[in-house]
């Protein structure tokens, strides 16, 4: 048969939807972010480091094990940011060779003398410089800078501030101090030798095994992982530390603070043992290190960091005896210990799996407040977090496991974080207590020391429970957005409640949920239950309760991570606050009902709510007391009620919140409470104490009673102190007003700005440019920030003076901060539209 051309008509494609869909598919090819395909495997990794100070770099001696993963090759590629290196050399089986290699953006690659096999074990050993300060910014919400290593005033010139060293290595950032493959799914085994002056304090991952003598003031300490960890989770600080011991059975635990705050750190970490205890035998799986340390240092670029071993905290965790008292930490402190197990111990193997890693992490604020605090405490933790999701989630939905990303810092997220331990709470509630805590010992035990990805954990549940949950795992972990639910109640047969439940979610987007929802109802104070399961986009439900009920409550627990909606009246909510066993719905219904300003119902209500036993609830009774101080006027008893709390309730956020009451109300007749409790322990108590003495009749106050508070130290205190001075337009505390900023650190610096822009645009004379000379540094320079933020928010009362706008306009335009741009920008453009 002779050969043809057979011409094969193509339908012409004219349409501009298909060509975008076209582009969209390619382009989600093109952003495809795998887990880094491991072509070599480093087993351990030795490092020999010294520091330069006064230049900011590290002097380093790698010498790292390796092998080939797989395949058979001849060149390896590790990651090294911003080095200068000096010859390489390769060993392997006592031969050692000079090799050549090519160094460009941040990557060296190494050509080997010959092809090697997986069954090669060989030596790269490097001498090299990093410079960490350079190329250094960006970072992320939760991480806001890249450095990996950070010199803390280096040469000593900030007065109040200690020399330091410590590394954030979260997420391939320690590849700016040591060659390495700088992804979470190479595991290895280190030693790290220090070498430190000898009036310095080290610690890092591991043990101590080996501390050396140098001489000429130094020492070198030998700090040896034995377990393999992700490179990410390798650290160290360096500082004048003092070190406070503590046990949990014989793993030794250190709490690492500046010396003066041992006290405060006792009070601080003082429920890590206790922590461990509760999440070892809660996983099943010992605590799996030899030692665990807590670092607190200065100006850290994130919350906290769960290094293998040594975590670093904020210095917000750095507390005198007497701040520790109301310290609130354990939910940082928990967060971090509970990575020792998911995230260090059992690592996402990639960036795209992170909420593996801190969605666990997550939970566990949840699972200690449960444990320690009570389920009411617990669940008002869950709400935060999932308002903390909703919010952004009115801006931005994406797949909480996704591989299209811009940056791996983009996936330090509400979605990693908060919807994703609000998603392990829905997993453990759906599979009952005994299944899911078992999933997660087996989920451990079989991933022990290796690297995940969301199918194992979902693996680990379904071996355990015996149930299919790919349903859960697609529509909660594989898919954007959450469920958008519309209920509506009909009451016209009170024996036979029903319930229309409508699904509202954009479905071309986000799934069609399978739920399962629990609604309860009381009968004779007695609560009543039924769970359903909704799986269609409109379903009726019929309660089948046959005794007549009034209100029923959907998802009373608050277990369900969606938006709910339904039309209830503040009565009905009322009856919720009157009626629930639970701690959580009687705090919503308050809390709706303030935000309704339902002011009937709000005052039927409040004496009850200021004896209710979950604390938030009396908390918040006051906070809205405090917003109707006239209330009182007509109920004595009422007064009298909120002084007694103020003197004696069990806790000091509630004696506060009664203290604001009576300053609102009637500051000049509670002089004597407030001088009293001035002096109380707790500084939440003094702090609001103190504002009340401010706030009582100038002609009431003695000025020295005030004055002699002007020395101290917290900023709970030291706001009153400035508030009296500015109300009064006392003049000549300009030093003082000074002194305070730079003795402040923390949420309690970022309060106190305001008032310190505030006495020098009343008092320019006393020295305005200094103060402008130092917000605009803070707004320049602090690694904060909302410190930045709130630098530039006191500089916006000088900004009638065109010098100083033009001096905020150069330091804005130097923020790297995507949010604060935004924030400057829409500001600035402003003032420039009114001047």
């Amino acid at each position: 048969m002779k050969n043809e051309t057979v011409e094969i008509p193509l339908k012409k494609v004219t349409s501009e939807a298909l060509q975008k869909h076209i582009a969209d598919k390619e382009q989600e090819i093109a952003s495809y972010r795998p887990s880094l395909k491991k072509s070599f495997d480093i087993l351990h990794t030795e490092l020999d480091l010294s520091f330069n100070y006064e230049n900011q770099t590290v002097s380093g001696k790698a010498e790292l094990t390796i092998k080939p993963y797989f395949y058979p090759t001849r060149e390896l590629i590790l990651d090294a940011q911003d080095f200068e290196f000096n010859e390489i050399f390769f060993t392997q089986k006592g031969s050692y060779e000079s090799v050549n290699y090519a160094y460009e953006e941040g990557k060296i690659r190494i050509y080997l003398p010959r092809e090697l096999t997986r069954s090669d074990t060989f030596q790269i050993e490097f001498d090299y410089t990093a410079f960490p300060e350079r190329n250094s910014g960006g970072g992320s919400g939760a991480i806001t800078d890249t450095k990996g290593l950070y010199f803390i005033d280096p040469l000593d010139t900030v007065t109040g501030k200690p020399t330091m060293i410590w590394t954030q290595g979260e997420t391939a950032h320690n590849s700016k101090w040591f060659p390495t493959i700088d992804s979470p799914n190479e595991k290895f085994t280190q030693l790290i030798k220090l070498t430190v002056s000898d009036t310095l304090v080290s610690i890092g991952n591991g043990e101590l095994v080996k501390q050396e003598d140098l001489g000429n003031g130094l020492r070198k300490d030998y700090w040896e992982m034995k377990l393999p960890h992700a490179a990410y989770l390798a650290a160290f600080a360096i500082g004048d530390f003092a070190k406070v011991e503590a046990n949990w059975e014989d793993i030794p635990l250190g709490y690492f603070v500046e010396k003066g705050y041992e006290k405060g750190a006792e009070l601080v970490f003082k429920n890590t043992p206790e922590m461990i205890g509760f999440f070892s035998e809660l996983t099943g799986v010992r605590y799996p290190w030899p030692k665990y340390d807590q670092i607190v240092v200065r100006d850290f670029v994130s919350g906290a960091m769960e290094n293998t071993t040594a975590s670093i905290f904020m210095e917000e965790l750095r507390m005198t005896e007497r701040e520790a008292i109301d310290s609130e930490m354990d939910y940082i402190i928990a967060h971090e210990l509970f990575h020792q197990w998911f995230g260090d111990y059992v690592t996402t193997e990639s960036w795209s799996n992170l909420t593996l890693n801190e969605g666990f992490a997550n939970y566990s604020e949840f699972l200690w407040n449960e444990y320690k605090y009570g389920v009411d405490e617990a669940k008002l933790k869950l709400i935060a977090e999932t308002e903390n999701y909703f919010s952004e989630a009115a801006i931005t939905q994406v797949d909480l496991i996704r591989f299209e990303y811009e940056n791996a810092e983009d996936m330090f997220d509400s979605h990693s974080y908060s919807k994703g331990g609000a998603i392990m709470h829905m997993l453990r509630e759906y599979l009952g207590v005994d299944a899911f805590y078992e999933g997660l010992r087996y989920y451990l035990t079989e991933h022990a020391f290796e690297n995940v990805e969301v199918n194992d954990l979902r693996l680990a549940l379904e071996k355990v429970s015996g149930e299919d949950l790919n349903w859960f795992f697609n529509q909660w972990f594989l898919a954007k957005g959450h469920p958008q639910l519309h209920f509506e109640v009909d009451y016209s047969d009170p024996t036979n409640i029903t319930i229309s439940v409508s699904q509202l979610q954009d479905l071309d987007t986000t799934p069609l949920y399978q739920l399962s929802l629990d609604v309860s109802w009381y009968e004779g104070g007695e609560r009543k239950r039924k769970q359903f399961v909704i799986s269609k986009a409109k379903q009726k439900l019929e309660l089948e309760n046959i005794t007549p009920v009034e209100l029923v409550f959907i998802d009373e627990e608050k277990n369900l991570l969606a938006e709910k909606s339904m039309q209830i009246s503040p009565s009905q909510m009322r009856q919720q606050f009157m009626t629930s066993k639970f701690g959580i719905a009687r705090y919503e219904a308050l809390d709706s009902l303030a935000a309704w300003e339902a002011v009937t119902e709000l005052e039927s209500i409040i004496p009850k709510a200021l004896e209710d036993e979950f604390w938030s609830v009396r908390e918040s009774a006051l906070s809205i007391l405090q917003g109707y101080p006239e209330w009182l006027t007509d109920a004595p008893e009422l007064a009298q009620k909120v002084q007694r709390m103020a003197e004696g309730d069990q806790r000091n956020s509630v004696r506060a919140g009664a203290l604001d009451v009576l300053s609102a109300f009637s500051p000049d007749d509670y002089y004597a409470t407030f001088l009293k409790l001035s002096e109380d322990s707790s500084y939440l108590v003094a702090g609001s104490a103190l504002m009340g003495l401010v706030s009582v009749e100038s002609g009431k106050v003695d000025p020295q009673v005030i004055e002699s508070y002007a020395g101290e130290i917290n900023y709970r205190m030291i706001i009153p102190v400035a508030d009296y001075y500015i109300t009064n337009s006392i003049s000549e505390k300009g030093n003082w007003f000074l002194d305070q900023a730079n003795n402040l650190s923390g949420e309690g610096l970022y309060y106190y700005l305001g008032y310190l822009a505030e006495y020098f645009i009343r008092f320019p004379e006393e020295g305005e440019e200094n103060a402008v000379k130092y917000l605009l540094g803070k707004m320049e320079s602090d690694s904060r920030s909302y410190i930045r933020l709130g630098a530039f928010q006191s500089l916006l009362g000088f900004t009638d003076e065109a010098e100083i706008l033009k001096r905020i306009n150069e330091v804005a335009s130097r923020e790297k901060d995507s949010e604060l741009i935004i924030y400057y920008e829409y500001f600035l453009e402003t003032l420039e539209v009114e001047n």
